[in-house]
Parts: structure tokens; sequence; C-alpha cells
């Protein structure tokens, strides 16, 4: 019988990403293919043992019909779900009888992973990882490819930035994400001294003119790159030595 590592299953409200505020049934999957400085669920990692109970499909799909009523969304989340890619693809035909948004959560660097469940995933929220913010390996060509595929679904883009990350990073994920959907919704979380969620929108032009035209401590900046423009709302982002400001 096939079983999954489960860390938890519960319902609560989404608290980052485009759909934010809806409240969702989590099912948080044990182990992780990487290892994100910053990681906010250490305990479904994989680096300490016995932090989960394996689950059949069927006592999986029961607990989220206990919990579904009013729910927008399940959300296959972390640790790295598409890790337990075989058991998902085993449940998600199930989650579609169930007439229940399937809403993937993953750090968008398993691309065959994600080819083999996309048929019955609804919505794809995949993270970008800087290399600079999780202090390990750069995964540009992983996440080009799995954004290739995250496409054919609804999809947008979140990633973490903290006093660590440099100008270059993002604006390469801007670049990667810009050259497939220049309307793909891209927030950034920021781990600085103002933890505040911030929307990114895919736009138009260069990194040149976006560092030319970049004023420290402008209030009102609005920063071109190629080929976003970041909107971060209210407060200073500082990446390097230039603050992104935001407007609405």
């Amino acid at each position: 019988m096939l079983k999954a590592k489960i860390s938890e299953i519960f319902q609560s409200i989404q608290g980052e990403g485009k759909y934010a505020g809806v409240k969702q049934v989590f099912v948080r999957f044990y182990e992780c293919n990487m290892r994100c400085t910053w990681c906010d669920t250490p305990y479904a990692i994989g680096d300490v043992p016995g932090k989960f109970e394996e689950y059949s499909s069927e006592e999986v799909l029961s607990r989220i019909r206990e919990l579904s009523q009013g729910c927008h969304s399940v959300s296959l989340t972390g640790g790295e779900p598409l890790v337990q890619k075989d058991f998902i693809k085993h449940i998600l035909p199930s989650l579609r009888k169930m007439k229940i948004k399937t809403y993937l959560e993953t750090n968008g660097i398993l691309p065959l992973e994600l080819k083999a469940v996309i048929s019955d995933i609804d919505i794809v929220a995949m993270d970008i990882k800087l290399p600079s913010s999780t202090k390990c390996r750069s995964y540009w060509h992983e996440h080009e490819e799995f954004l290739k595929t995250a496409l054919k679904k609804e999809v947008f883009i979140k990633t973490v930035i903290s006093s660590d990350t440099t100008t270059d990073d993002i604006l390469q994920a801007a670049e990667l994400v810009g050259r497939f959907d220049r309307d793909i919704v891209f927030r950034a979380a920021d781990l600085g001294a103002y933890d505040e969620r911030r929307t990114i929108r895919v736009c138009c032009r260069s990194p040149t003119e976006c560092r030319s035209q970049s004023r420290l401590n402008s209030p009102e900046m609005v920063c071109t790159l190629r080929p976003a423009r970041f909107r971060l709302t209210r407060a200073r982002l500082w990446i390097a030595s230039v603050s992104w400001s935001v407007r609405a």
C-alpha cells in the first residue's frame, strides 16, 4: 500500500502569495531536497527524525474531507511535496472528484516531478530560490524548466529576500520570469527589518536603466528591471546599496 510521510494536516488561513487570506486545508509533506538557511518549517525538511506519521491515501483523503468545508483549496506543502510525487499523483484524481481545488506549494526545482502531476493541479505557488538568500547553489535551469510546465496551469511566483540578497539575483529572477510571461504575479517576502509582503509585477526595460535610475531613500521610486517592475508597497527594502522603495 502506497503511504506518505506527513508532518501535519490542518485547516488554516493561507498567509503567503496571491491567495493570502483564503481558508485552506494544509497537507504538509515531510522531507525536502533543499536546506534554505531561513527555512520556516525545519521540522518538516527531514533533518529531525520522527517528526512525521505515515498516512495511506485513504487516511489523507478522509482527513481532508473532515476539514474542507468552506475551504478554497487544499494546499500540498512541505517540506517539498514533489519529493513524494508518486503519492500526490495517486490522490489527485480523488481530490478532483471531491471538487476541491489543488494548490501546490513548491520550491520549483523538480520539473520532471511536476510534469507527472500537473494535469490534476489547479494552482502552482512556485518559489524562485535566490542563491544569495538560501545559501544553497543556484537553480536557474531547474526553475526555467519548472516554469515551462507550471504555465500550463495558474501559477504565481514567490521569493524570499534577506539582508544578504544581491541585486544580480533579483535581476536574474525577474529576467527568467519575464521571458515567459510579463504578467505573472511575483511576490517577495522580506526577512529584513520590514517584515511585509510586497508585490513584484512583470513589466520591461533594462538592468542598466534600473541601476542608473535608482535613488537611495526615494519614497516614490518605482525601480524598473528587465523585465520586471518592483512595486514594494509602503516600506523600503534594502538590497546591496540600493533602496527599493515602493508605491501602490
